[in-house]
């Protein structure tokens, strides 16, 4: 039998990095004491979320992946307690900046680099400012005990194109680090209740488990919503937080199952990818 146990952290950030980076340490531990082995932090977890602004001073930030803190500290941590960390990061690759994941495994090495793919742009969520759309394509990553993990980076959550492509690559598991809270524009806007159905429908339609990892907290009037949260394939809830407080869920997934009950669907056996040349078509 193929079981794997997954988690996910919720918690708030600040401007001091060295902190924020031990908090998200201080729980990979707790997850890791609970018997999880690929552990999924938050969206961008060095800092507070500075997209809420355009200011180019904040640019400075940006490091290589080799130079990040948030990725030196997790292929520390990893290395140590033999583990899987999804790890985002704000990364400068000579002149382009991108909203980046390193996938950091056991050995304590980065498998590879995930450039966020959908870029969001919109009050309190100016991300094109920062960001270049990524240029990796989507991927998927060996986990334990031969599975196959994949990872999108949060606006890349609400696109049934990137839960479907990571699947027709193999994924067992896919994983969102995300921060997402208030709209500034609407404040009569609570987009949580939609964050959440978005991806149960991924599970859903995909036959797949699906871990969400959100921040909480109130950063200069913009309020994170947690409800960070573990389905199972069928879209059910595994284990989730709620709106407000920090820490970590987890739950064991039995891939073996997983397997038979999408084959037994057939969404993959009936699809008619003949049929699909107009979703590639940019008019």
């Amino acid at each position: 039998m193929t079981q794997i146990t997954v988690a996910a952290l919720q918690l708030g950030f600040t401007t001091d990095t060295e902190r924020n980076i031990a908090n998200v340490a201080r729980l990979v531990r707790e997850a890791h004491a609970q018997g999880a082995r690929v552990i999924l932090p938050p969206e961008l977890f060095e800092g507070e979320y500075f997209c809420r602004i355009e200011d180019e001073g904040l640019f400075a930030n940006a490091k290589p992946t080799a130079e990040h803190p948030s990725v030196v500290a997790m292929q520390a941590l990893a290395a140590e307690l033999k583990v899987w960390i999804p790890t985002s990061f704000f990364e400068a690759d000579g002149p382009h900046h991108y909203n980046s994941l390193a996938m950091v495994g056991p050995h304590g090495k980065v498998a590879g680099v995930y450039r966020k793919s959908h870029i969001p742009d919109g009050p309190g969520y100016e991300e094109k400012f920062y960001f270049r759309p990524g240029n990796t394509g989507f991927k998927v990553w060996d986990g334990p005990d031969a599975t196959t993990l994949g990872v999108g980076v949060c606006w890349d959550q609400w696109y049934p194109e990137t839960a479907r492509a990571m699947m027709l690559m193999g994924a067992d598991v896919l994983f969102y680090p995300t921060a997402i809270g208030s709209e500034p524009h609407d404040t009569s806007l609570d987009t949580a209740r939609l964050w959440r159905r978005a991806m149960v429908g991924h599970a859903v339609s995909n036959v797949v488990p699906i871990v969400a990892a959100n921040r909480v907290g109130v950063e200069h009037g913009q309020t994170f919503y947690g409800t960070s949260f573990i389905a199972d394939e069928r879209g059910d809830i595994l284990a989730e937080l709620d709106r407000e407080e920090e820490g970590v869920i987890v739950a064991g997934l039995d891939l073996d199952r997983v397997k038979r009950h999408r084959a037994a669907f057939g969404f993959f056996r009936d699809r008619r990818p003949d049929l699909y040349g107009r979703l590639i078509e940019d008019i």
